[in-house]
């Protein structure tokens, strides 16, 4: 008789998924070399999950858990700090070393979803990103829909200056736009 996966065992095991595919990248991802990695079998994979469909779902699923639950610990997330400070304190956190990896592992996701490699496997890490920020915009008082309009086009940039930083490297000139698009924020913010 199989046994039945543990939860708390998935759970942990889908983080060590997570770290081995921010260090060596989604679009080569394969069983055995992954079991490898981990020191398990393959057998141990399949016992968790049924095939690689079922592992790349329930990743994605849990990134983007564990993304969001960063960023709801943010300082200030919760409280009055105004929007701008929260994407300025959000970037300095995904654009720090250890946690560029992530980011970078984020926007590989995006562009395999654009191509079209990811069908019936976009997270909601991408599909419900501006609901989640707008959100946030909510709760600071923006009615609809200039809450779901601000954190599309804030979103948007923000992705793009970010995938500016992570391929030029050029910080000071990339986070001076950052800063100019976190007081448009603001502003935008404090008009409605």
């Amino acid at each position: 008789m199989a046994r039945t996966a543990d939860p708390h065992r998935r759970g942990e095991l889908l983080d060590q998924i997570i770290d081995y595919l921010a260090e060596h990248g989604l679009s080569t991802l394969s069983m055995r070399p992954l079991a490898q990695h981990l020191g398990k079998s393959t057998r141990v994979l399949t016992h968790h999950f049924a095939d690689k469909e079922e592992l790349l779902s329930a990743t994605m699923e849990r990134l983007d858990e564990r993304h969001r639950d960063w960023l709801r610990g943010l300082p200030g997330w919760s409280g009055s700090d105004s929007v701008g400070t929260i994407i300025r304190r959000t970037w300095d956190w995904q654009t720090r070393e250890d946690n560029q990896p992530i980011a970078r592992l984020i926007h590989e996701i995006e562009g395999l979803a654009v191509a079209g490699k990811l069908a019936g496997h976009v997270p909601r890490l991408l599909s419900d990103r501006s609901e989640f920020v707008a959100g946030l915009l909510r709760e600071r008082g923006v009615p609809e829909p200039e809450a779901t309009r601000i954190s599309t086009l804030a979103n948007s940039a923000y992705t793009g200056l970010q995938i500016d930083f992570l391929t030029t490297g050029e910080r000071e000139r990339v986070e001076a736009a950052l800063d100019q698009l976190c007081a448009l924020v603001d502003e935008w913010v404090a008009a409605c």
